[in-house]
């Protein structure tokens, strides 16, 4: 937490507020609706969880594989876990494995290991610029879902607005299923 120090008035003394100020994502709402959106809307979660698992268990192999091993670097789970880190990362830095199937593990979660971490990325970015080519839609079905909900507040031509809205939705949307069905 920070103070704010708001100069004195010319007497040569400062003060200080007693409020505390939070500063905190949630006051930059552009930035949580687009990491709410990435949570809600990817894979974003399952392929970090999905990462942090593999480097998990790879780990675990090649401390297995490597702990006893003459000339190997791996004696701890700790330091396979850094391995993990550094493999895949593309750093440069990670030992390399001494025994042939410890080579082979490292070979598969560097592969492994970058190309979803580097997927997970451009995913998110790509979804991210993506999202405006998909966000009428999706602000077409929230406005109906939320007149739906407050139906019993609704006017008579707002009703029948909400009646042509959902038609045509439902129109649009048969469409796209019968080209999906055509293309498919």
């Amino acid at each position: 937490m920070a103070r704010i120090v708001r100069r004195g008035s010319g007497q040569g003394r400062d003060r200080v507020d007693s409020k505390p100020v939070r500063l905190r994502i949630s006051h930059t709402p552009r930035l949580r609706r687009y990491l709410l959106s990435i949570v809600e809307e990817t894979y974003f979660l399952r392929l970090v969880g999905l990462l942090v698992v593999l480097w998990l268990l790879f780990a675990v192999g090649m401390f297995l594989v490597e702990r006893g091993a003459d000339g190997g670097k791996i004696h701890s789970y700790g330091q396979a876990l850094y391995w993990g880190v550094a493999a895949f990362s593309t750093a440069g830095i990670a030992d390399t494995p001494v025994t042939g199937l410890g080579q082979l593990i490292g070979g598969t979660w560097i592969v492994t290991g970058s190309v979803l971490f580097f997927g997970i990325i451009v995913g998110s970015i790509t979804g991210y610029f993506m999202r405006p080519v998909q966000r009428p839609a999706r602000q077409i079905v929230d406005t109906v879902e939320y007149n739906l909900e407050h139906l019993d507040d609704l006017s008579i031509d707002e009703l029948d607005l909400l009646k042509k809205t959902t038609d045509n939705l439902i129109v649009h949307m048969e469409r796209l299923k019968g080209r999906e069905e055509s293309a498919g």
